[in-house]
């Protein structure tokens, strides 16, 4: 059976984000994920994963500044001293929290800058985390589809996978359903092609990002491509309730049985 977490970021936001916790262990969920906890001390998220018996198992690293449409530095010429700066901060959480993956954010390509000048600033950035990062913990690189988010530096599966495989072990692709089928489609054959690569999976529906069930994917199905890859991680809920994160969790018993 997959193992589902849920991301405290899109779901119960019915509630403060350090009350997110127990509410999605009291919902069945056995471990929990976040895109941004830096809103709330580390000994505050500790003592709430305690009490909820549930692990956090991914954080992002911070975006920057949102007004400004950003998404992260790992890939920014100029802004290095900003990227070493949060991704301190994201490893001061994991570490702090035993949180075993950090989705390092590549950041959007500024104006009048193409892509592939953006590239060896994002290796470089890359490598330098990878020697900062302790034992146990993975870094991840999620390629985001140019729909949602025009002009991400990472935005095919193919970029992705290249990037993690020149870097090493210590690196994995997050290999996002939504952002895969939203930006190139062939969900399950880009699934298979990556999957030695693959270190995280996220879920949600297209096109709406809802959760699973409401649009044009076949979920059965491509449930049971995940399991049948041999993918034996996490499965992290990261979608956007239609009509409330509990009236929506009725998806996990048709598709997965709990």
């Amino acid at each position: 059976m997959l193992r589902l977490a849920a991301n405290i970021s899109t779901l119960f936001t019915e509630q403060p984000l350090g009350e997110r916790i127990e509410a999605a262990a009291a919902a069945g969920f056995a471990a929990v994920e976040v895109q941004y906890p830096y809103a709330v001390p580390v000994a505050e998220l500790r003592a709430r994963l305690k009490a909820a018996g549930v692990p956090l198992i991914l954080l992002n690293t911070p975006p920057g500044d949102p007004a400004r449409g950003e998404r992260g530095h790992a890939g920014l010429p100029g802004r290095e001293a900003e990227f070493r700066d949060g991704f301190a901060r994201a490893l001061e959480y994991a570490v702090g929290l035993g949180v075993g993956m950090i989705h390092v954010m590549s950041g959007v390509v500024p104006a009048g800058v193409q892509a592939a000048e953006c590239l060896p600033t994002l290796m470089a950035n890359l490598a330098w985390a990878g020697e900062q990062t302790p034992a146990g913990v993975r870094l991840m690189l999620e390629p985001i589809n140019p729909i949602d988010v025009p002009g991400y530096l990472v935005s095919t599966q193919a970029m992705g996978a290249a990037i993690v495989a020149a870097l090493g072990p210590r690196f994995g692709l997050q290999f996002d359903v939504y952002h895969v089928q939203r930006g190139e489609g062939d969900v399950i054959a880009r699934l298979r092609r990556h999957i030695d690569l693959i270190g995280h999976i996220q879920i949600a529906e297209v096109p709406g990002r809802g959760e699973p069930g409401t649009g044009e994917l076949h979920w059965p199905h491509l449930l049971a491509a995940i399991e049948q890859a041999g993918y034996a991680g996490w499965v992290g809920c990261e979608y956007l309730p239609v009509a409330g994160t509990l009236a929506g969790l009725g998806w996990r018993e048709r598709l997965v049985g709990g």
